[in-house]
């Protein structure tokens, strides 16, 4: 009896140590919530989908990515803040680097300088660096609770107008709408322009009733807001490229098993190797819509004075980070 005991004791004992180093493989069905500011018939709405779909695959439905569109949850800042200060609602959330800026991510500003990268090819290259992962890594190191996943982006961003353009100078006194940024708004106010505070969703009233004169958003953008109904001329100055960021809350991260933290991982890369394939793809095709739909694209075949203009801004803007940004560039 006392050795039936015994073999039943050890088997308790081997079945709990399984269940302890194995637990991450019998994890907890989860659902994590995705705030998506764009529709999913963009490229971040895309990438979204793509990495909502690995995710998916790779759990066998362990884990359930719910995509909020569309922008229900809110602004970019209203979601960072949400997440920041606990809010249960938000997981996961697409974000532009600036969003982080106040929030424990000062290295991320150095992504939206102008004219940092000089091609798409020579954001990836950022992307798959050390530097990357340092970056993505910075808020939560720094005690804000959100921690970066993987990068993507929308395109070259660019200016466009109800006026007629044909080069830098012509930007002197318009009335240029920016988001709350310091860098939009020291770029805007180094071509002689005057930066105007309005939301995303007023934009298109805005320009139309001429409250502003001109904006900058991707290529893409531009195009599935309708925004050439109420500002036809684009001009190809590609001041910054649209990065984009994936974030989750440390309190979710921890909270995953080994296991599903491989998953959204895995999912990530993927998610980020996805958008780079599209991404490109989608601007040209839009851009040769745009053209044919009668769009005045104003070519810029010199970039030089653009980037002069904005060496202030940028001096201003990487105190301390010097070094930093100087590898950025010499990554192209």
């Amino acid at each position: 009896m006392k050795r039936k005991i015994l073999a039943i004791l050890l088997c308790v004992a081997m079945v709990t140590s399984l269940a302890g180093c194995g637990g991450s493989e019998k994890s907890e069905p989860i659902t994590l919530v995705y705030a998506e500011m764009n529709p999913l018939d963009t490229i971040a709405g895309e990438t979204a989908v793509a990495f909502k779909e690995k995710v998916e695959e790779l759990s066998k439905g362990n884990i359930t990515i719910d995509i909020q569109h569309s922008g229900v949850l809110g602004d970019e800042t209203t979601v960072v803040e949400a997440m920041i200060n606990g809010d249960d609602r938000i997981d996961i959330a697409r974000i532009s680097p600036t969003a982080l800026t106040s929030h424990g991510g000062e290295k991320s500003k150095l992504l939206v300088l102008p004219f940092i990268f000089t091609s798409r090819e020579h954001f990836w290259n950022f992307a798959a660096s050390d530097l990357a992962d340092e970056i993505l890594a910075e808020p939560s190191e720094n005690g804000f609770g959100v921690r970066g996943l993987f990068y993507g982006e929308e395109g070259f961003r660019h200016f466009f107008t109800n006026r007629e353009v044909t080069g830098i100078e012509d930007f002197e006194g318009m009335k240029i709408r920016v988001s709350n940024d310091p860098i939009m708004n020291g770029m805007v106010q180094s071509l002689e322009a005057t930066p105007m505070v309005v939301s995303f969703s007023e934009l298109y009233i805005a320009l139309q009733n001429g409250l502003v004169d001109a904006a900058e958003q991707p290529i893409i953008n531009y195009k599935s807001n309708a925004f050439p109904e109420v500002a036809s001329t684009l001009i190809l100055d590609g001041h910054t490229l649209g990065a984009m960021e994936v974030i989750i809350s440390d309190e979710v991260w921890e909270g995953l098993s080994q296991k599903q933290k491989e998953w959204i991982e895995e999912a990530g890369n993927y998610a980020a190797s996805h958008n780079r394939k599209i991404a490109e793809a989608a601007e040209e095709s839009a851009l040769e819509e745009l053209k044919a739909e009668g769009v005045n694209v104003v070519e810029v075949n010199d970039i030089t004075p653009w980037r002069e203009a904005c060496n202030l801004v940028i001096g201003e803007h990487i105190v301390g980070m010097e070094v930093l940004y100087q590898q950025i560039l010499e990554m192209k």
